[in-house]
């Protein structure tokens, strides 16, 4: 069994049901286990800022497939829930983006893991290490928690913690 954390987040109404849609989906699949969820929080959007405020999570699955059938499988709920590609960092309905698989990094087309920018963004290592401080980065040879420690302070205490599902 293979071990995944995948981040999730929302920016268009209503964000909490489509991540829960999100969740209930990975769990329908017979070969996914969502074994942990981190708290909700709600997040400025970064680069494209003219849109509504993200509701950003991570949770941790168990999973049979390779890391290119999860992606396909990702995308396929993104789908499902609406998402439409047109603006970078623009508003969606959900995101679903791979950050870790085993400690296994690859470099595809479609997919590199870790996630290539995860350690920069409060926005996915606030959840991360609420998940799992522990989770290890391969590329950097750090946990989530150690990670999480040198983001801007401001940053981090700019997540406001919404709630849980």
């Amino acid at each position: 069994m293979n071990s995944a954390y995948i981040a999730l987040g929302s920016n268009i109404s209503p964000r909490e049901v489509f991540l829960k849609d999100a969740i209930s989906l990975l769990e329908e699949h017979e070969n996914i286990t969502v074994r942990k969820m981190s708290a909700v929080y709600e997040t400025a959007p970064v680069g494209y800022t003219e849109q509504n405020d993200f509701l950003n999570m991570a949770i941790q699955v168990e999973t049979d497939l390779s890391p290119s059938l999860l992606l396909e499988y990702c995308q396929g709920i993104e789908q499902e829930l609406g998402r439409k590609r047109v603006i970078k960092w623009g508003p969606r309905t959900i995101d679903l983006d791979i950050l870790l698989y085993n400690q296994e990094k690859m470099k595809t087309e479609q997919l590199t893991i870790p996630h290539p920018h995860m350690h920069e963004r409060a926005f996915v290592m606030v959840p991360l290490a609420d998940v799992d401080a522990q989770a290890f980065l391969p590329h950097l040879k750090q946990t989530a928690g150690e990670v999480l420690g040198l983001l801007p302070s401001e940053e981090v205490r700019s997540m406001n913690k919404w709630g849980r599902i």
